[in-house]
């Protein structure tokens, strides 16, 4: 289902620069106004503390002083009215890396899932690096081999946030060889396009479903919606794919795409 009040979602491959320019995160400061509410979700982290710790002190020296971190452990927690609120009042989330499906399994279904569903569909920014980034979309890569060829059966995925419809993200990228598991994802349905995001690399989606890429790597596009066959469903549990006819697309800073036409756009 297609929102037309979608706000502006900034998925972010991992290992994005904090020290330097951090252009990614400065994205953030250039979106928001100073006493806009920043919400920093630590849900997926085993270490809450030092994450969350840190990237507050980050965004604080980017220019935004109104940041909380919260750490949700339990659904009991994310339940609760008033983390409910905490989330709604804020113009942007964001949230850190970690285990993915402690994210979705731990929100799903609760207040707290609600209320960033709804900072973003009422217009405003959801932001999440690594972990953060795979949750974004409908399907989520939950674990798959990294610098194997692609096998079926080898990638598991997870129902995600669903604040990006057709698509599935991957994150890490080239950096740890997954263009094997992506593929997979995507020839098992090739209606969904397949974001591979580099580190230190972002895409920033806009409310029209276009997005443009920012960082000093790459984000893969992966298009199998013209692919001529594959024996994805032919083939016994870990056997090695072959599909025809994939469009794939390297973007670095300075392009963007259009998901609805599958268009590559110079910036």
């Amino acid at each position: 289902m297609e929102h037309m009040n979608n706000g502006y979602l900034i998925i972010i491959g991992g290992a994005e620069d904090k020290e330097g320019e951090c252009v990614i995160l400065r994205e953030a400061a250039e979106m928001l106004e100073e006493d806009d509410l920043l919400t920093i979700l630590t849900t997926a982290s085993q270490v809450p503390l030092e994450v969350g710790g840190e990237y507050k002190r980050v965004f604080k020296k980017l220019g935004m002083n109104n940041a909380q971190v919260l750490d949700i452990k339990t659904r009991d927690v994310a339940n609760s009215p008033e983390i409910g609120k905490l989330i709604k009042d804020s113009k942007c989330v964001f949230i850190t890396g970690g285990d993915q499906l402690r994210i979705t399994s731990i929100l799903g279904g609760t207040e707290a899932y609600r209320a960033i569903k709804e900072v973003y569909f009422s217009g405003g920014v959801v932001m999440g690096t690594s972990a953060g980034a795979s949750v974004m979309s409908d399907t989520m890569v939950v674990r798959g081999n990294d610098n194997e060829p692609a096998k079926k059966c080898t990638l598991k995925m997870a129902p995600g946030l669903d604040l990006m419809n057709n698509a599935i993200i991957d994150q890490h990228f080239d950096q740890r060889g997954r263009f094997g598991r992506l593929l997979c994802g995507v020839a098992e349905n090739p209606d969904v396009l397949g974001i591979g995001i580099d580190e230190d690399t972002a895409i920033k989606v806009y409310p029209d479903m276009f997005f443009e890429v920012i960082g000093s790597n790459v984000v893969t596009l992966i298009d199998c919606s013209n692919i001529k066959s594959s024996n994805v469903s032919e083939q016994k549990q870990n056997g090695v794919l072959t599909v025809v006819g994939i469009t794939v697309h390297a973007l670095a800073q300075g392009y963007g795409f259009d998901m609805r036409n599958r268009e590559v756009k110079k910036i």
